[in-house]
């Protein structure tokens, strides 16, 4: 009876090893694709997260923009357009003229002062 035992158990044994390096390379796999999957479920959401991060970055610089566009300058801008063109012709053009000669006279400025550092306060 301790042969039949012995023998019986021996088969199960061998049985039971059979079984577990069998499934050993369908394990591997299954873990390899939960895996991939993990990853690229991680790469997807990473994804949309930069999308909706990107989406906040354009939407304030449009914000930006819009501000500039609308702002104090540009209203101002605008109105002295209106202003010049409610206006005769000559009197306008000595107007713009007027106004070209103070921006080159401060671009001038600004280039003396780029090259002569040490005139600028607080130098």
């Amino acid at each position: 009876m301790t042969d039949t035992t012995s023998s019986a158990a021996d088969t199960a044994h061998a049985d039971i090893n059979a079984k577990v390096l069998g499934e050993a390379p369908a394990m591997a796999l299954g873990s390899l694709y939960q895996s991939i999957g993990n990853a690229l479920a991680l790469a997807a959401a990473n994804a949309v997260y930069a999308q909706q991060q990107a989406n906040v970055s354009y939407q304030a610089a449009t914000t930006l923009g819009v501000s500039t566009l609308l702002g104090v300058e540009s209203a101002s801008a605008a109105h002295q357009t209106l202003i010049l063109t409610a206006q005769p012709a000559e009197t306008a053009r000595e107007q713009i003229e007027q106004q070209i000669r103070l921006l080159q006279q401060q671009l001038e400025s600004l280039k003396a002062r780029s090259e002569n550092p040490s005139s600028v306060k607080g130098a």
